[in-house]
C-alpha cells in the first residue's frame, strides 16, 4: 500500500521526534487521536516503522573513536560469509555492515574507545576471522551531518 500524504506526515514527525504522544502527533499532523493511532499502527504492521531509538552522544557513552573499515575477503564460499556475518552481528563495536559492490566486499561501521582498542580489535578479532583477507580503515575526524531520517517524497 502507497503511503498518502497523512502517512508521510506522521513518518516525518516520528522521524524528527519518536518520542511525541499520540495526541501531540495527531495534532501536528491533522488527525484526530484515533486515527491517528490506527494509522501509525498500521505501519508498524507493514514494518514501514521498523522501531523506535535513543541516539546517543558518543562522548558519554565512551566510544569517541568512529571508523570505516573496508573488508575484503579471500572467498565467497557459504561458510566463511555466514561465519563473518555471525561476528558482525555479535559484535557491539560494529554498528552498520554493507555488503558491496567494486574494490571490497564490505562496509563496517565501528566505534571504539581509543584508537590502541580499534588496532587491538581489528588485528586480533577481525583479521584472525577466516576468509578475511584485508582490512582498509578511514578514520572518522569530523561528523559534518548525521541523521537517521529518511526523504519522504509522496507520488
Amino acid at each position: 500500500m502507497k503511503p498518502d500524504r497523512l502517512d508521510l506526515a506522521i513518518l516525518e514527525q516520528l522521524q524528527q521526534n519518536a518520542r511525541l504522544s499520540n495526541n501531540e502527533l495527531a495534532e501536528k499532523v491533522g488527525l484526530s487521536p484515533s486515527p491517528c493511532w490506527r494509522r501509525v499502527k498500521r505501519l508498524e504492521e507493514q514494518g514501514v516503522i521498523n522501531g523506535y531509538v535513543a541516539l546517543l552522544n558518543p562522548e558519554y557513552t565512551g566510544t569517541p573513536i568512529m571508523a570505516y573499515a573496508h573488508i575484503s575477503l579471500t572467498d565467497h564460499r557459504p561458510e566463511s560469509i555466514t561465519d563473518f556475518d555471525l561476528f558482525v552481528q555479535n559484535c557491539s563495536q560494529i554498528l552498520e555492515c554493507c555488503s558491496l559492490s567494486g574494490q571490497y566486499d564490505y562496509l563496517l561501521k565501528i566505534v571504539s574507545r581509543s584508537m590502541s582498542e580499534y588496532e587491538h580489535f581489528i588485528s586480533s578479532e577481525l583479521l584472525h576471522l577466516p576468509g578475511v583477507q584485508s582490512v582498509n580503515t578511514s578514520f572518522v575526524l569530523d561528523q559534518k551531518k548525521y541523521t537517521t531520517a529518511l526523504p519522504l517524497v509522496s507520488e
